[in-house]
């Protein structure tokens, strides 16, 4: 458990000759390519961490279509929070886009770590308003950026996620059709971009 104790320790700060109780919080789950954690309907108890594979979170709208709202590598952090913090029926599938192993850190996994550890409630609570930032930011690039500037961003964000996932999947998670990030890598590649 490399990830989460890296995580742990460097994140949160939990002192790495204590980190054994935190075991006690969270259990581990080998998931399959293509396994369902979470679905509509549903209410989300867990945040899952990532400790190798790769997880996606997303919508599908009235006519069939697929909205990825977040990918989630190694050390990333995924929930619906809406739905495991108000206690409400998710709106949201999360599922395996590679054979994974997951953490399923229990809903009051971060309040149980600052009472152990209150030094970690200053790193959390840092966390969350990154979370927030890059949620606004993430809603104002679907506003108002160009498909290529998405693009650029995604790279940024997600360095190795376009050898891992089919091309769709990125142009879902970019909000535009296969056909536009198509010709969006090839404006790229004609201005002599690299993406790999």
């Amino acid at each position: 458990m490399n990830n989460i104790s890296t995580y742990l320790s460097e994140v949160l700060e939990v002192p790495k000759d204590l980190m054994d109780p935190c075991g006690a919080h969270y259990t581990v789950k080998n998931v399959a390519k293509g396994e369902v954690l979470l679905q509509p309907g549903d209410v989300c108890r867990e945040t899952y961490f990532v400790e190798k594979g790769l997880l996606r979170m997303y919508s599908i709208d009235r006519n069939g279509k697929e909205h990825i709202i977040q990918f989630a590598p190694e050390s990333w952090l995924i929930s619906d929070r809406s739905s495991l913090y108000f206690n409400e029926k998710s709106d949201y599938y999360i599922d395996a886009t590679e054979d994974s192993q997951v953490l399923l850190l229990k809903d009051d996994f971060f309040a149980r770590m600052m009472e152990k550890f209150p030094q970690t409630a200053e790193n959390n609570d840092l966390l969350l308003q990154k979370h927030i930032r890059n949620l606004q930011n993430r809603v104002n690039s679907l506003l108002a950026d160009t498909a290529e500037e998405r693009y650029m961003t995604f790279i940024k964000m997600y360095p190795d996620i376009l050898q891992r996932v089919p091309q769709w999947m990125v142009a879902s998670y970019l909000g535009i059709t296969p056909e536009s990030l198509s010709r969006v890598r090839k404006e790229l590649a004609r201005k002599n971009f690299q993406t790999s």
